[in-house]
């Protein structure tokens, strides 16, 4: 196999989606692999801890080094190949699943290992990112971008989906070390299929090849800063996505206070469902040629899926929230990144789109750490037979007893949310980024 080792330093204009069409399908089947590992280490965790805090734990280690690790990644795609950034994040990610495999193999496989792993995957997945992003816009047409992105959410929808149902069975007939396996294998499929593709790196502008990384790192920041409309948009992200997670991360705890875990398991599989049919629209649509208010607008309505889902202990209406909120996740997400993607030079996406994603998720880990509590010490309390709610509008409403609390902070979630969404579309300067802003 040849591998394209040379890549171009001038801007090119791509005429076919071929080169992403291949990227994608091997980063679809290693992400299917990367998802058994996830199913599988989940049930680990739980057979050797028998607590939910582990889980946090390692929630909170897989995302935060990211996170603050964005910034300095942005700069190390903007300077250097591509390309070669995401095999070796690839390789690295593969590594620590051999790693796994063989303390798993020798009985040695211990909670603390699962910590570092997660830190460490964190840290890869911090460069993979900027430079996967920012490789869009150089290997799809623009006309084709929203279907890229709609492709992207398919891809992660499609592992949400499958490798539950696909994990439970191969959980049965290979155990924990057969998945491990698999995984390392599905790495092979994304390595090569970046092994035969070329990407062109755009030329760094002469102005920014004497940057440090620092300068580098606030360059992102002051980009985004002197557009105001896109840094507007990034702060309402922010607020939105400490939302989502601040409930979603209590969806577990919710459903099985009053259910058993294949209901669970059911809303977990509808939700995959509702993203996967959102991602297939956004990829077959691609979007309109206005997409700020299509973007607010598919935002309110997958958040007024959080309102749905909370209002009664029925996984009825827990299904039909969370395929709600699933659901146009995807149409907002794809819509909103071809924004980014259109109005950001290319040769810059990988610093700003880091930063970007950095400002947008910063509030995750927040949310992380405060959900739980908040649950188990105030909400929870309010609506249990005779809490402070309990004879009140809220609970005629909601209902009393176990898991009422979180549902209330469901709907909460929703309402917050949505007043936020109105303000923002009321702001001008963010209803109009398209207008004030041209395309790059």
């Amino acid at each position: 196999m040849t591998s394209a080792a040379v890549e171009t330093s001038a801007i090119e204009t791509p005429h076919t989606m071929k080169t992403f069409f291949t990227i994608w399908v091997g980063q679809l089947i290693s992400m299917l692999g990367s998802g058994l590992t996830n199913f599988a280490l989940g049930v680990w965790i739980y057979d050797q801890s028998k607590q939910a805090t582990p889980f946090a734990v390692t929630i909170l280690l897989g995302s935060l080094p990211r996170i603050l690790l964005l910034p300095f990644a942005g700069s190390i795609a903007d300077r250097f190949n591509r390309r070669i950034i995401m095999i070796a994040a690839d390789t690295l990610n593969a590594l620590l699943t051999l790693a796994v495999f063989l303390l798993l193999g020798a009985d040695r496989l211990q909670l603390w290992h699962i910590y570092v792993i997660a830190v460490l995957g964190s840290i890869f997945s911090a460069f993979q990112e900027p430079a996967y992003s920012a490789s869009v816009t150089m290997i799809v047409p623009k006309e084709k971008l929203g279907s890229a992105n709609g492709m992207v959410q398919m891809g992660q929808a499609l592992t949400s989906v499958l490798t539950p149902v696909l994990a439970g069975a191969l959980f049965v007939f290979i155990g924990f070390n057969g998945i491990l396996m698999i995984d390392f294998v599905t790495f092979f499929f994304a390595v090569g299929a970046l092994l035969i593709v070329r990407i062109p790196q755009p030329a760094r502008a002469p102005e920014h090849k004497d940057f440090t990384f620092l300068q580098d790192m606030s360059f992102g920041w002051r980009y985004l800063r002197e557009r105001s409309g896109l840094f507007g948009l990034l702060l309402y992200y922010a607020m939105i996505n400490f939302l989502l997670n601040w409930s979603a991360v209590l969806m577990v705890p919710m459903v099985l206070s009053n259910f058993s875990a294949d209901v669970l398991g059911v809303v977990q599989t509808v939700m995959g469902v509702g993203m996967l049919a959102g991602s297939i629209i956004m990829s077959v649509w691609g979007g309109p040629k206005r997409r700020i208010p299509v973007v607010i607008g598919f935002i309110a309505l997958a958040v007024s899926g959080f309102i749905i889902a909370g209002l009664r202990p029925n996984p009825f209406f827990i299904g039909a929230g969370v395929f709600v909120l699933m659901f146009f996740i995807p149409l907002a997400s794809g819509n909103s990144q071809v924004i980014f993607q259109s109005k950001i030079a290319r040769d810059v996406q990988g610093r700003v789109f880091s930063v970007r994603s950095a400002i947008s998720q910063s509030m995750m880990p927040l949310a992380f750490l405060t959900a739980g509590p908040l649950a188990d010490k105030f909400f929870e309390p309010l609506m249990m037979e005779g809490g402070a709610l309990a004879d009140t509008f809220a609970g005629q409403l909601l209902g009393t007893g176990v898991g009422r609390g979180i549902g209330l902070m469901f709907i909460l979630s929703g309402m917050v949310a949505l007043i936020v969404t109105a303000l923002v579309f009321a702001n001008s300067r963010i209803r109009n980024v398209e207008d004030e802003l041209p395309d790059v």
